[in-house]
């Protein structure tokens, strides 16, 4: 199961993607292997020297009140090796460049991952030229379904 930023791909150019890991909580990766959640307003920043999800929504996991969080939509810390982390800063200083979650998925090993991107954003016209073009693929594949 993984949740895909599809509006990411739309709004964004994008570069280069690499894979995270996250600091969650025992409920929020329960909440998520049941595909609660959602990563459409979720952004990510570089603060302190870390990176963080900010905006990423996981719904409370209900057999687990107790325990969880207070705020759906906390920020959470992601996990990149240092020399990670430098390249990305170095590349963010390049104008009009930022970093954005593209798809949460487990990994092989089960463990929660974060696929981001450095992304430049699409200007108006790109964007109605992707829409254009996807539908003329859409007509042709009619057109010839047999």
């Amino acid at each position: 199961m993984a949740i895909v930023n599809r509006r990411a791909r739309h709004e964004y150019h994008i570069l280069e993607t690499l894979e995270t890991g996250m600091m969650l909580t025992g409920p929020e990766v329960k909440s998520i292997r049941l595909g609660q959640a959602n990563l459409a307003e979720a952004h990510c920043i570089i603060r302190n020297g870390r990176m963080l999800l900010i905006g990423c929504h996981i719904s409370p996991y209900k057999p687990a009140a107790m325990n969880n969080p207070a705020d759906p939509t906390r920020s959470r810390q992601l996990l990149l090796n240092k020399r990670e982390l430098e390249r990305l800063v170095g590349r963010l200083k390049e104008s009009g460049l930022t970093i954005v979650p593209l798809k949460l998925y487990f990994n092989e090993r089960n463990y929660a991952k974060l696929e981001v991107g450095l992304a430049r954003g699409k200007k108006m016209h790109d964007k109605r030229a992707a829409i254009k073009e996807r539908d003329v693929k859409r007509d042709l594949q009619r057109t010839y379904r047999v």
